[in-house]
Formats: C-alpha cells, sequence, structure tokens
C-alpha cells in the first residue's frame, strides 16, 4: 500500500506535487512580506504593523548564497542513517525580494550551483515512517529537470 504523503511543517507550504507553494505573509500595513507564516506584527522595525495577510510566496528565485551541510542539523530534523551532506541555499525570491532558506534537490552539490542560478520550489521526501512519506520543500535548479531531485515534481512559476 502507497504511504501518504504529509507536510513536514504544518502550514508553511502547499502540497500540490505540480505547483508547490511556500505561505508566507505580508504586511497589511507596509506591505513587507515575512516566512515562515504566524508572525503577529510586522517584522520591519520601522512599521508598527499587527495586521499580517496570508499570501502565497514566488516559486522561483535566485541563489543569494549557497553551503553545504557537513553535519546533521538538530531535531526537529531527522537525520537519516547513515547521514549524508547535502547542500543548502539561501534564494531571494522573484516578487518579494526576500531571502529563503531549503535544501536543493538531492544530486545537487554546491559545485552544481552558482550566486544568481535561477531555482524553482519543488516538494521532496524529507523523511518516511510506515505509514507516511513527510515532505518538505526544496530549491531545484531551472533546467535540471527531473533527474536532479524529484521525479518530474516542481514545474511553472506561480
Amino acid at each position: 500500500m502507497p504511504k501518504t504523503r504529509v507536510p513536514a511543517i504544518e502550514g508553511w507550504f502547499t502540497t500540490d506535487e505540480a505547483s508547490p507553494t511556500l505561505l508566507g505573509a505580508r504586511c497589511a500595513g507596509c506591505g513587507t512580506y515575512s516566512f515562515p507564516p504566524g508572525g503577529s506584527f510586522c517584522p520591519n522595525p520601522a512599521c508598527e504593523g499587527t495586521e499580517l495577510e496570508p499570501v502565497p510566496l514566488s516559486r522561483r528565485g535566485r541563489g543569494w548564497s549557497y553551503t553545504d551541510a557537513r553535519y546533521a542539523p538538530p531535531a526537529p530534523y531527522v537525520a537519516p542513517e547513515p547521514y549524508h551532506p547535502f547542500a543548502l541555499a539561501a534564494v531571494e525570491l522573484e516578487a518579494e525580494r526576500m531571502v529563503v532558506l531549503g535544501q536543493l534537490v538531492p544530486g545537487v552539490t554546491v559545485d552544481d550551483v552558482q550566486v544568481g542560478d535561477v531555482v524553482e520550489l519543488v516538494l521532496d521526501t524529507l523523511y518516511e515512517d510506515e505509514e507516511h512519506q513527510y515532505v518538505v520543500w526544496k530549491w531545484r535548479p531551472v533546467g535540471a529537470g527531473p533527474a536532479a531531485g524529484t521525479a518530474g515534481e516542481g514545474g511553472s512559476d506561480r
């Protein structure tokens, strides 16, 4: 019986396999975006707004920085045994001009990316148990195709 795919973190992204989207917030007063959602005040220190509207965020952006994780991150990350290093990217979202951190898809290393590369949001399995696959967002270089990571997930812009 196939495992049910569920978000590893509820409410931070949609689980639409063809077009997953990060879910953020925008201050009604000044328009500042934030991620993850759920704050109670505007993150802009020049604003005192407390009305944050939920919004979908851009699915594409440009690599702002990148590194590799040579050691297992702390909980709530669930490290597979044996642990394998993976690449991380800080991505500046197209429309919002804010930076969001995420893993790069499996098979893409720091040797495969450069600052300024266009990447898109896809879903990938973080870990599994007997009944579920727990999915998270990851970044895939545009043009890398399904072979670099998630078997065809991702796809079009927002």
